[in-house]
């Protein structure tokens, strides 16, 4: 079975670190991955937001966050007042956009989804009423990867940062699914997703498999909590004894001996922040350490054997090869303390509740009935050799591995089991993907009886197939980001980032990325003009982006602007 035009399969990992896959370096086993690469193109200079929901706003509008409705994450929109009727501060995917699924729709595309929205968690912003003809989804951001909860008492908090009421959290085809009646019984949330979308395609009319697919697999895994089934877990038992810092500079001689880092790169030192020295911990503590990074490599190691039964049934279809697949994470690795964090309500702690409510003794962690995360020190070496982990604007926070496969693009310039340093962001993936499937964007007309924006990304498909060297013109594009009140500006190699404490010093620092790739050394006093040239970009930015408020914090709002 083939289509003219091409199929398309986006498989997005949520909070995978760069170096957590084997073709980044890991020593996780990933054959499904590793193929991909083999046949494919890595993208080594991929970009993203620094926190999953804007990166997926980004992803389905190929613009900012802050113009597709994800200025702030709906989840820390601690005085919603303040947000309230600003435009790209919705909470959700605005419909100042036009989503992906939506043009390819119309262009004829049979559209399907399994996996994490966090777009938004009402019906009308929900995936099919957003572009797909038929999803199975988890609407928040987070979730026990087992369907499992404890017996919580009325009106007491859940350690979650969703939202909304939790009888809305499933979805099947536009309708709210009950999760303890309709969701299966040996429900798994990397299995469960790949089931749904398998059976998507196994049950498709004789008119639908005329029909080019686009489809988007988003998994939960591996955000916390760590879930992974005991085997799986098992086959990691004694690998990460030696810590954190251990697995660092393993996955760094890894990714040097791969050609994806420079032999002569400076890695960025850890930032643990809250984290004890492995070598203060007691026994105790670091085999309760070593057992969450075996489960946190477990679940990557199940992500990897779904993936494969995808690509078993394009293959066994005959669909593969004309199959265009990303493989992403949504940003960098999870790094925060959940004891550090409050509860939504602002008054018990996230710690407090997962104490009485979990069993995160070191025989339990890992199933339905625990409740962890592995913390900032592992995140940091996943993260290596960048500065920083998930909601940092610091490499570590934004910069993630991306896989494509596309043969009809990649072959014929022999570019297969290649890489590519070509800067590159999540925006690229609906101009890229519009070029592929011969579909135009709408912009500057309307669509569907309303007004959009236009697009910020660059196709890859020029650079894919070797006929650039480039996607983004370093002399003159210019990308920026900025979450939680910390802000970055980059233009081809010079990036300039400012972070509050204890991430920063409450300053423009400017970094040479070629040179520095682990934001080490701050060259704003020597470069002072290159900075106010990039600072003046970060107003543009500012200003072109409608951005309300850069100094949103987890629960802090201050209302000042960055001149």
């Amino acid at each position: 079975m083939t289509s003219k035009k091409p199929n398309f399969l986006i498989i997005v990992a949520d909070d995978l670190g760069f170096s957590d896959t084997g073709p980044f370096g890991s020593e996780i086993k990933t054959p499904a991955l590793d193929s991909i690469a083999k046949d494919g193109v890595q993208l080594t200079n991929f970009h993203t937001a620094s926190a999953c929901s804007p990166t997926r706003s980004m992803l389905f509008s190929g613009t900012d966050n802050h113009i597709a409705g994800l200025g702030q994450m709906a989840e820390h929109m601690g005085n919603r007042e303040l947000f309230k009727g600003k435009p790209g501060y919705e909470g959700y995917l605005n419909f100042r956009v036009a989503a992906l699924s939506e043009i390819l729709q119309d262009a004829g595309y049979l559209t399907l989804m399994s996996g994490k929205w966090h777009l938004g968690a009402a019906k009308e912003h929900a995936p099919c009423s957003r572009g797909f003809d038929k999803g199975f989804v988890y609407l928040p951001g987070s979730g026990n990867h087992y369907n499992y909860e404890p017996q919580f008492k009325e009106g007491e908090p859940r350690p979650s940062l969703a939202v909304a009421d939790p009888n809305t959290f499933w979805m099947r085809d536009g309708t709210y699914l009950n999760r303890w009646t309709e969701l299966p019984k040996d429900f798994y949330s990397t299995k469960t997703f790949t089931d749904e979308l398998l059976n998507y395609f196994e049950t498709r009319t004789p008119q639908e498999k005329e029909q080019p697919f686009f489809s988007y697999l988003a998994f939960t895994a591996p955000h916390w909590p760590l879930h992974a089934p005991e085997e799986i877990r098992d086959l990691y038992k004694g690998m990460y004894d030696d810590g954190p810092e251990s697995l660092k500079r393993k996955r760094l001689a890894r990714l040097i001996e791969l050609g994806l880092i420079p032999k002569d790169v400076e890695p960025a030192p850890m930032v643990g922040l809250l984290d004890p020295e492995w070598e203060t911990m007691t026994p105790e503590a670091r085999a309760s350490s070593a057992r969450k990074m075996e489960t946190f490599a477990a679940m990557v190691h199940v992500v990897d054997q779904n993936i494969q039964r995808v690509l078993d049934y394009l293959c066994s279809t005959g669909e593969l090869d004309n199959t265009f697949i990303v493989f992403m994470s949504d940003n960098g690795a999870e790094g925060t303390l959940l004891e550090a964090l409050p509860m939504l309500n602002g008054a018990t702690s996230m710690g407090a509740l997962i104490e009485k409510h979990y069993n995160n003794t070191l025989e339990n962690i890992g199933n339905k009935d625990s409740f962890t995360w592995y913390g900032a020190s592992w995140a940091c070496a996943s993260m290596a050799p960048s500065r920083g982990f998930k909601t940092w604007i610091t490499e570590g926070g934004i910069r993630c591995p991306c896989l494509v496969r596309y043969p009809p693009l990649t072959k014929s310039k022999d570019l297969e089991g290649s890489h590519t340093n070509a800067f590159t962001t999540v925006m690229d993936l609906v101009p890229t993907i519009l070029d592929l499937a011969g579909a135009s964007h709408p912009y500057p007309n309307q669509f569907r009886g309303r007004e959009i924006v236009p697009v910020r990304g660059k196709s890859w498909v020029s650079h894919l197939s070797g006929q650039t060297k480039e996607v983004h013109d370093g002399e003159t594009a210019i990308t920026g980001w900025e979450l939680f009140g910390l802000r970055a500006i980059r233009q081809g190699k010079w990036k300039a980032i400012y972070m509050t404490p204890p991430r920063g010093r409450d300053t423009w620092e400017l970094y040479d990325m070629n040179a520095d790739p682990g934001e080490i050394h701050d060259l704003a006093e020597k470069e002072p003009e290159v900075l106010a040239r990039l600072v003046q970009h970060w107003n543009v930015y500012y200003s072109e982006t409608g951005m309300f408020d850069p100094d949103v914090t987890f629960h802090v709002v201050k209302d000042k602007r960055i001149t």
